[in-house]
């Protein structure tokens, strides 16, 4: 198993150059620089970067029915408000309740003010087109949208897992606040097995599906998109977090530079024997396709 102290100083350390970690801090400069290398991301609305310009976020909103709004800074889903809905004047948030325009400002002023940021240090807002999550995974999740976070060292996709909102988590996919992780096969993006706050599971606890039938769909692609994100950011260990849009496919909703430990947890194994069997390659692949096709041979479940 790989512990928390060997992850900071032998890959984060190690891997990932200080100069790249604003591309990862900052959702919108993700957002810009993957674009680049034909990494698909939840379409960008609008962009708040001074308190004078929420005045426009009303306008622009009138016809939406559903957005994400997010500090481009923020950490670990704070701050992040989800909009599924409306009933009039109200914004229906993902959890049922209603909220009105003035909440909504409110909460676009608290993050440019730096609330959720990373340091406290003023923010900008983003507005994003809302994230319908495929069928075949939404059913699985509670309320909250289902992603996929697959750690990738040295441009290889080398684990991965499925995360599950829960009612314990306020429909949020965070493992420390009770969301599911369900490990999965790199070989095949099927579902290996489950745990909620570290103990293994088989049952969601909301929807009370079995989680061993879990598969992936496009599977393969997923995992090239996560091995682009090398080329793009130039990081050699990080987390990439990946959702099934429903009429979109795949796309990245972010990427972390100090991702957790929990994935090894998920997935029953630990991740040190593939990052030194990456480690250990004497020719490495050159392209995405390569690495995720290497990965897919490498690390698949027996």
């Amino acid at each position: 198993m790989l512990n928390m102290n060997r992850r900071n100083v032998d890959y984060i350390a190690r891997y990932n150059e200080r100069s790249s970690y604003p591309l990862v801090d900052n959702k919108l400069k993700t957002k810009l620089v993957v674009a680049e290398y034909g990494v698909k991301t939840p379409k960008l609305l609008q962009v708040v970067r001074q308190q004078h310009e929420i005045s426009h976020f009303r306008e622009m909103a009138e016809d939406l029915a559903g957005f994400a709004i997010k500090p481009a800074k923020g950490s670990g889903g704070k701050g992040i408000t989800v909009i599924t809905g409306r009933d009039g004047d109200d914004y229906i948030k993902a959890s049922g309740s209603r909220v009105d325009s003035a909440f909504l400002e409110r909460h676009l002023t608290n993050i440019l003010a730096g609330l959720y940021s990373l340091a406290g240090t003023p923010d900008v807002a983003i507005v994003e087109n809302l994230v319908e999550s495929a069928p075949s995974l939404a059913k699985y999740s509670h309320q909250g949208v289902p992603d996929i976070r697959i750690i990738v060292f040295q441009g290889y996709p080398v684990m991965a897992m499925l995360r599950l909102a829960t009612t314990a988590s306020d429909g949020k996919a965070n493992l420390h606040q009770g969301a599911v992780g369900v490990g999965l096969d790199i070989g095949s993006g099927r579902g290996l097995n489950a745990v909620q706050f570290n103990r293994p599971i088989t049952l969601h606890p909301d929807t009370g599906l079995a989680l061993e039938n879990i598969q992936i769909e496009a599977w393969g692609e997923m995992l090239e998109m996560a091995s682009r994100c090398y080329e793009a950011t130039g990081l050699g260990y990080m987390g990439v977090d990946l959702v099934v849009d429903a009429n979109e496919g795949p796309l990245l909703l972010e990427l972390n530079a100090r991702p957790g430990l929990a994935i090894q947890m998920a997935n029953g194994r630990g991740l040190l024997p593939r990052l030194r069997e990456i480690e250990s390659l004497k020719r490495p692949h050159f392209t995405p396709l390569e690495r995720s096709r290497f990965a897919m041979e490498a690390f698949a479940s027996s």
